[in-house]
């Protein structure tokens, strides 16, 4: 069962399984990984289907989640579905309203690589941003189409709303990343030619 300390212990995986069960759907593996790609993966990260499965099969021994198997008419196999317990409901409940909010890490490539742009060529470092530019507004447009698509759900409200937080941050990061671009190219016009080498004999 769970711990009887007023903040449980999980994984920041498993709170957010447990935060995907909590919106009160009796959901499966592969609807809490598509629910995952179309939310957590925007902000956070999307976990793999090894990862839920492992976090569901912590839930279940916690006390916070039970399953059935669902056979759907014509199906040679079941499909386990997850639904969230009460106590689930309070643990999850405490920890988003009691736990500190861990502020966010950053890790990024395209930075790691322009710090290092004195190893790199100048055309390497133009296609390290322009990369970036097209990542940030593939996602930026995906934030925008999952938001679209979940409008509509009243349950979805505060998700909504984190996507267009998603949608705003990769804008930014978008023309950010075009405005370093422009900074690199500034830094590479100004630096002095490089000598051309005396013919030898």
């Amino acid at each position: 069962m769970a711990d009887e300390t007023n903040t449980p212990s999980l994984p920041a995986t498993g709170w957010a399984v447990l935060g995907l069960l909590s919106f009160g759907e009796e959901l499966s593996g592969y609807d809490l990984k598509k629910w995952a790609d179309r939310s957590l993966r925007f902000f956070y990260w999307s976990p793999s289907f090894s990862q839920i499965y492992g976090e569901l099969r912590r839930l279940e021994k916690a006390g916070y989640a039970t399953s059935r198997t669902l056979t759907q008419e014509g199906a040679t196999r079941g499909k386990r579905i997850y639904r969230i317990t009460g106590e689930g409901m309070e643990a999850v409940r405490r920890w988003a309203r009691e736990m500190p909010v861990d502020p966010p890490v950053l890790k990024h490539g395209p930075m790691l690589r322009l710090w290092l742009g004195h190893l790199l060529e100048p055309e390497q470092m133009r296609e390290v941003l322009i990369r970036q530019q097209e990542f940030a507004e593939e996602m930026r447009r995906g934030a925008v189409a999952d938001a679209q698509a979940a409008q509509d759900e009243p349950a979805w409200a505060m998700p909504v709303l984190t996507l267009r937080w998603a949608e705003r941050y990769y804008a930014a990061e978008r023309d950010l990343a075009a405005a370093m671009l422009d900074d690199v190219e500034a830094l590479i016009a100004a630096r002095p030619p490089k000598p051309v080498a005396e013919p030898s004999g």
